[in-house]
């Protein structure tokens, strides 16, 4: 559910202020905690460190950024793969393609 359009998008008061201290042209990242601030034309051009949980992931604002959440932006989770026989299919055709195939490596014997 979204925020009223009576009270108007939510930002953190602490970040309004750090943004008004800089300078227009400073390229200081501002370090926020603050993920469920909302992106205001007034923040275009910024570098914000926004926290995801565990460490600080830089954002740029830009201009299609705004009215979405700071947060959006900062993933707290990290992909790795997905598993499975397709993935192993897509990795062994990748190796076939780059020139690593299993006669390329030299077989070893087994001594009795």
């Amino acid at each position: 559910m979204s925020r009223s359009l009576k009270k108007g998008p939510y930002i953190h008061p602490k970040l309004l202020k750090k943004i008004s201290r800089m300078k227009a042209g400073d390229k200081t990242p501002i370090k926020t905690w603050s993920r469920d601030s909302m992106i205001t034309p007034e923040m275009v051009g910024y570098i914000f460190m926004v926290h995801n949980g565990k460490i600080f992931i830089e954002v740029e604002a830009r201009e299609e950024m705004v009215g979405h959440r700071l947060g959006e932006f900062a993933p707290t989770r990290k992909f790795i793969r997905h598993g499975g026989k397709m993935q192993k299919e897509l990795e062994t055709k990748a190796k076939v393609v780059s020139g690593e195939t299993a006669a390329s490596k030299p077989k070893q014997e087994k001594n009795k």
